[in-house]
């Protein structure tokens, strides 16, 4: 009895060399964009902060009838949370009069 060698189909490297081209042009468009989405997020959650620290310095400033506030004051009083008064800190938000 004799077996007959079947033919093993695969890819060659041609086929692999064009895939990993494409695989590779279109990890470079796509990673520059989401660092640059990454980025504005950033800094539309910083704005956001700023907003919020103003606000709340004006509920504040009703509440207490005074004009000096500090973020200090916010976080004691629980118009800022925990969180919030750190990322002020860092991004060194300054409460406006």
């Amino acid at each position: 009895m004799i077996m007959g060698k079947k033919k093993v189909q695969g890819f060659t490297l041609i086929e692999m060399s064009i895939v990993l081209f494409i695989i590779a042009l279109l990890i470079l468009i796509i990673l520059p964009n989401i660092g640059s989405q990454r980025q504005r997020a950033q800094m539309v959650s910083d704005q956001a902060l700023v907003h919020v620290v103003q606000t709340q310095a004006d509920l504040y400033r009703d509440q207490f009838d005074t004009k000096n506030v500090s973020l200090e004051d916010l976080k004691k009083e629980g118009f800022l949370s925990e969180s919030q008064y750190k990322k002020a800190i860092k991004e060194k938000i300054q409460v406006q009069e």
